[in-house]
């Protein structure tokens, strides 16, 4: 497993989304999709939500019960890791069942154009935080 507990993976995967919403350049073009999704990961558990419904900006959230999302993304937390990492194919993914899509796959498979550079966001995310390690763990 690449994170020990719940907590660091807030700190590594919810602190890049953290960081990405307030890129407003970058969280707008996310936020056009106008969508709620929750990734529900696994191995540890935790679920990070990404309320982008204004069209402007990103609002992220832990363990969010209240609000009700379009899209639920269910996957191992190594496998959002290699994903970020630029890894991982997000169509290929979900085909082998990597990452299982609750809702509709459309709404997921139109950030393809806008994902490319989050993938050298993230490394430089890590680094930023001193978790260089986790470069290679993907």
């Amino acid at each position: 497993m690449v994170f020990r507990d719940p907590e660091e993976l807030k700190q590594v995967l919810g602190g890049f989304f953290e960081k990405v919403s307030q890129d407003k350049e970058f969280a707008k073009k996310f936020a056009q999709s106008k969508i709620l999704i929750r990734f529900n990961y696994s191995e540890p558990e935790l679920s990070i939500t990404l309320d982008m419904t204004d069209g402007e900006n990103i609002i992220v959230t832990y363990n969010d019960k209240e609000k009700r999302s379009e899209v639920d993304m269910d996957m191992k937390a190594d496998i959002a890791h290699k994903f970020w990492l630029g890894k991982l194919n997000l169509t290929m993914a979900i085909t082998r069942k990597m990452m299982i899509v609750r809702g509709p796959v459309p709404r997921v498979l139109a950030f393809i154009p806008v994902l490319p550079p989050t993938y050298q966001m993230y490394k430089d995310y890590l680094k930023e935080i001193g978790r260089e390690d986790l470069i290679e763990v993907g």
